[in-house]
C-alpha cells in the first residue's frame, strides 16, 4: 500500500533503496500458495514485483479460477480487487494467457472506471489526481501528501527553467529563421524529455536529450520539405562521414543544420565523457546515420510514387521514428554501461528500442493526421497494408494495428523486466516506458488537427498549481 502510494504520487525516486528492500523482503517471505491474499492484495503484490524486476509467475492468479478454468463469478462483486487485477494485467508478456484472460474478465467491469491504467500512464500526469483523491490527514498519509506537493512545485520550477534554457538555445542556433517551413516547437520537443525523465535532479540529461530530439524533427522536415533527392543523398553521406567539408555544396539551410547537428552531438559526447569516463560519439554518429538512411529511403519512395509492402514500411518506419536516436542518447546520458562486469551494453537494449519504435510508428499512422505545421509527405502502415489486402476495410486494419500495439507492449514489458534485474539499467527502462507512455498523448489528434490531451498534460505539469494550494 505504501509503496504503491509513493509511486502514484511520483516521489518514488526519493525512496529507491527503501522500496527495493521492502519488496525483496516480501518476495522472500511469500509462499507459493499465497494463502490469505485477497484479489486486490495479490494483484498489487504481483504488479509491484514485476515493475521492479522480480521474477513472479502469472500462474499465481489460478487460485481465483474455478474448476471450469475461468475466473470465479463472485469476483465480479469485488470492484476494488478487479481494478487492481486490471492494473496487474497490463504487465503481461507474450504467452501469458492467464493475464490476457484477467484483463478481459476485469476490463468488462472496470474499464469504464479505469480508462488509464497505471502501467500505461505517465506518473507525473496522474499524480495530481491521486493527491486530490488521497485520503487521510494524519500520520504517513499527510506527510507523503505534503512531500508530493513539494515535489510537484520543485519539478515545475526546474522544468520552467529548463524550458527557458532550451528556448534560448534554439533561438541562438538560428535554424528557425533559416528553416521557416520547418517546425518551431521547442515546448513540444522538451515535453518528450520532461515526461521521460521525471526526476528533477536529471536536469542536464533532459536538456541534452531535448537537443537530440530537436534535430530529429528538424532533419525530418529537411527531408520532407527542403532537399532534392541528390542533396539529401549528399546530406546522408555527410552524416555518416561526420565531416563538415562534405556539405559545402549544399544549400545554406542544410549546411546550417548539419553544422549544428555535429557541434551539438560532439558537445553531448564530451559531456558524457567528462561525467562517465567514455566517449559515445561513434554510437551517436551511427544512430544519426541510420536515421538519415531511413529518411532517405522514404524520400525516394515518395519521389517515385512507390508504395512499399507493409513489412518494408514498418521496418524502415521504426528507424525513421527517431526512437533509436533518443534511446541511444538516453543510454549514454544515464551512464547505463558505466560499470564493468555485468553492465548492460548497447546491444542489450535493441529489443526495447524496436518495441518503443513500433509503438510510436503505429500510433502515428493510426491517427492518420498531419502535424499542423508540416506539409511534407508521410506514409502510412494502414495504406500499405490495405494495398496488399484489397478486401480489407479501414476498420479491420485499425483493429489489426491496435492488436500489434498491444503485442509490442507485451514484448516491451518482457524486455524491461529482464533489464530491470540489473540495477544499473532501472533508470533507462523507466525512461523507455515513459517514452512509450507519451506516444498516445503526442499523436492523438482531434478533428481540428490539435492535440488536446498533450495540451492538458503540458498545462498540468508545467503551469497548473491548483493542487499545491488545495487543502485535504
Amino acid at each position: 500500500m505504501l509503496v504503491d502510494a509513493i509511486q502514484r504520487l511520483d516521489v518514488d525516486y526519493h525512496f529507491q533503496e527503501e522500496i527495493e528492500a521492502v519488496l525483496r523482503r516480501h518476495y522472500m517471505e511469500a509462499t507459493t500458495s499465497f494463502d490469505g491474499y485477497t484479489l486486490h492484495d495479490l494483484s498489487l503484490f504481483f504488479r509491484l514485483l514485476r515493475e521492479h524486476g522480480f521474477s513472479i509467475s502469472a500462474d499465481i492468479f489460478n487460485k481465483f479460477k474455478g474448476t471450469d478454468g475461468v475466473f470465479e463469478g463472485k469476483l465480479k462483486q469485488d470492484i476494488r480487487g478487479l481494478m487492481e487485477l486490471y492494473e496487474a494485467a497490463q504487465l503481461v508478456t507474450e504467452g501469458e494467457d492467464i493475464l490476457d484472460e484477467a484483463a478481459k474478465f476485469s476490463g468488462q467491469i472496470v474499464s469504464g472506471r479505469l480508462k488509464h491504467p497505471y502501467h500505461r500512464s505517465i506518473a507525473r500526469f496522474t499524480a495530481k489526481k491521486y493527491i486530490r483523491d488521497f485520503q487521510g490527514i494524519n500520520g504517513w498519509r499527510k506527510k507523503l501528501k505534503e512531500l508530493a506537493k513539494m515535489n510537484i512545485s520543485m519539478a515545475q520550477t526546474v522544468n520552467k527553467q529548463e524550458l527557458a534554457k532550451i528556448s534560448k538555445w534554439w533561438k541562438d542556433l538560428g535554424l528557425a529563421q533559416e528553416l521557416k517551413q520547418a517546425r518551431n516547437q521547442p515546448l513540444k520537443w522538451y515535453t518528450w524529455s520532461m515526461a521521460s525523465l521525471s526526476d528533477p535532479s536529471m536536469s542536464e540529461q533532459r536538456l541534452e536529450l531535448t537537443k537530440s530530439i530537436t534535430f530529429i524533427y528538424i532533419i525530418d522536415d529537411i527531408f520532407d520539405l527542403y532537399g532534392t533527392p541528390e542533396e539529401l543523398t549528399v546530406f546522408t553521406r555527410a552524416v555518416h562521414m561526420w565531416d563538415y567539408s562534405v556539405v559545402q555544396m549544399l544549400p545554406k539551410p542544410m549546411k546550417m543544420c548539419y553544422k549544428a547537428l555535429l557541434d551539438t552531438t560532439n558537445d553531448i559526447g564530451c559531456k558524457i565523457y567528462k561525467k562517465h569516463g567514455y566517449n559515445p560519439i561513434d554510437s551517436l554518429k551511427s544512430a544519426w546515420g541510420s536515421l538519415c538512411d531511413a529518411f532517405l529511403v522514404e524520400a525516394k519512395w515518395f519521389a517515385s510514387g512507390h508504395l512499399p509492402t507493409s513489412h518494408e514500411y514498418l521496418e524502415n518506419g521504426k528507424l525513421s521514428s527517431g526512437v533509436h536516436v533518443v534511446l541511444v542518447h538516453l543510454f549514454f546520458l544515464l551512464g547505463v554501461n558505466r560499470k564493468t562486469g555485468g553492465a548492460v551494453q548497447l546491444d542489450d537494449i535493441a529489443e526495447v528500442i524496436s518495441s518503443v519504435a513500433t509503438i510510436l510508428r503505429l500510433w502515428d499512422d493510426f491517427g492518420s493526421a498531419k502535424d499542423e505545421q508540416q506539409d511534407g509527405n508521410d506514409g502510412s502502415y494502414i495504406e500499405c497494408y490495405m494495398k496488399e489486402n484489397p478486401g480489407s476495410t479501414i476498420e479491420t486494419v485499425r483493429e489489426r494495428v491496435i492488436d500489434m500495439i498491444s503485442s509490442e507492449w507485451k514484448h516491451l514489458n518482457k524486455e524491461c523486466f529482464r533489464l530491470n534485474k540489473n540495477s544499473s539499467s532501472s533508470s533507462f527502462t523507466k525512461a523507455s516506458l515513459n517514452l512509450a507512455r507519451m506516444v498516445p498523448l503526442m499523436y492523438s489528434y482531434d478533428d481540428d488537427h490539435q492535440l488536446p490531451i498533450l495540451e492538458e498534460f503540458i498545462n498540468s505539469t508545467l503551469f497548473d498549481d491548483t493542487v499545491l494550494v488545495h487543502r485535504p
